[in-house]
Order: C-alpha cells, then structure tokens, then sequence
C-alpha cells in the first residue's frame, strides 16, 4: 500500500487529515506534515523524512501538498527526487484525497499520479457547470424516447 504525506502552509495538512478522519475514519500509513509561519525549512524536512519512514511499506509514497514553488512541495521534491517509487501531486484538494485513499492499494505511485491528477480536475467544478450536465442528460433521456 502507498503511504500517504501531506504537506503545506499553516494547518493546511492537519486540516485535509481531520476532515478526511470525519469522513472516512482513519487511514494507514497517512501523515499530515504542516508547516506554520514558525517552522524552517530544515524542519520541515526533518518532519517529512520521519514521515516517510513512519508511512513507507515498501511500494512508495505519495507527497499531496497544497501550492506549486511553496517551500512544501519543494522540500516533498528534493526529498522524492532522492529515491525511487515517490511522487510529489500538488494543488491537493479534499476530493483528490478522499478518492486516491480509496484508489491507492495496489496502485504504483506513478499510477496513483495519472489518476490523482484526472481526480483533481474532476474535482474542480461549479454548480452552473454540474446544473448545465445534468440538463443536458435529462434532455439525452428525452430525445431518445426513455
């Protein structure tokens, strides 16, 4: 199974963590790495590298941090550049966590990419948009006769 970090700026990643808790209960081998204005950036990679040692199971981890460039995701790539088997999303949302835990046993982490990146696009949407989808299906329905 992959393990599972996320990372970003102030309580970005406990905050993921404890919504996902309320939704799916708690997961193996997930940590949630924040990092607050006080925090350094040799903290922070010390925090991220017990991690990884804590959520590591042998078939990869994953990094989910929230901003491109942040020092987060850049800390998560030295770190995942370093060795095999890792990958480092960014732009993580709610959905895009709560569908890949679901996804990710038997996934290799370069799977787990393609589909978390297909996830969080699907997840990015507005009401106009999903009213305009179902409209266009109930009016499918009706010109096939159903």
């Amino acid at each position: 199974m992959l393990g599972i970090i996320i990372t970003g700026h102030g309580g970005f990643a406990s905050g993921l963590a404890k919504a996902m808790e309320q939704i799916l209960g708690e997961q193996p081998y997930v940590a949630a790495i924040d990092f607050p204005k006080s925090s350094t950036t040799s903290k922070l990679e010390h925090q991220l590298a017990e991690a990884m040692s804590a959520v590591e199971q042998g078939d990869g981890v994953v990094f989910l941090t929230d901003l491109l460039g942040g020092t987060p995701f850049r800390v998560a790539s030295l770190l995942s550049m370093a060795a095999p088997k890792r990958e480092v999303i960014t732009g993580t949302n709610l959905q895009l966590l709560l569908e890949m835990l679901l996804e990710r046993d038997g996934l290799s982490v370069s799977e787990f990419r393609v589909q978390a990146l297909a996830c969080g696009h699907r997840g990015l949407t507005s009401l106009a948009d999903e009213m305009s989808k179902e409209h266009q299906a109930e009016t499918a329905l009706v010109e096939e006769g159903i």
